[in-house]
């Protein structure tokens, strides 16, 4: 069963590796057009977002998969998983004609309402790894690493 939740935390990981990582090496402008798709952010900010958002998601993703700061990053994660339910979210509340979410840049296509469920669910996956957190780290960096 401990195996069950080292697979949970490596595919949460897995999942912001990937989206970092599209919109890490894509032009910044193009997750800049989905975020002002969101009508969400200040204009000031869009592009600041845009810039730093997908490096964020790409150390989260790395410290998952390797286990390393496991209750940071599954933190982190699950605080990520918020924000974007709460984004998109509003936009659909909003009545805002999102054809896509924009989250795994232009490799993968979800429309908004398979967003909000596959974020509640990866939020819930987070939620029960910090409370299981002794069982997602094993095979992690932290169980080999001395304890500070």
């Amino acid at each position: 069963m401990k195996y069950f939740f080292v697979i949970l935390r490596i595919f949460i990981g897995l999942v912001f590796l990937v989206s970092g990582f599209e919109k890490s090496v894509s032009p910044y402008q193009n997750f800049l057009y989905a975020l002002q798709g969101y009508q969400f952010l200040p204009s000031f900010l869009e592009i600041a977002v845009a810039k730093i958002v997908p490096w964020i998601e790409l150390l989260i993703g790395v410290f998952l998969v390797l286990g390393l700061w496991t209750r940071q990053a599954l933190f982190a994660a699950a605080v990520m998983f918020t924000g974007f339910i709460i984004i998109v979210g509003q936009a659909l509340i909003r009545g805002i004609d999102l054809a896509e979410c924009g989250c795994f840049g232009e490799w993968i296509h979800i429309p908004p309402q398979g967003v909000i469920v596959m974020d509640a669910a990866s939020l819930i996956v987070c939620l029960v790894l910090l409370k299981k957190l002794s069982l997602a780290q094993t095979w992690s960096l932290d169980s080999r690493l001395p304890s500070a």
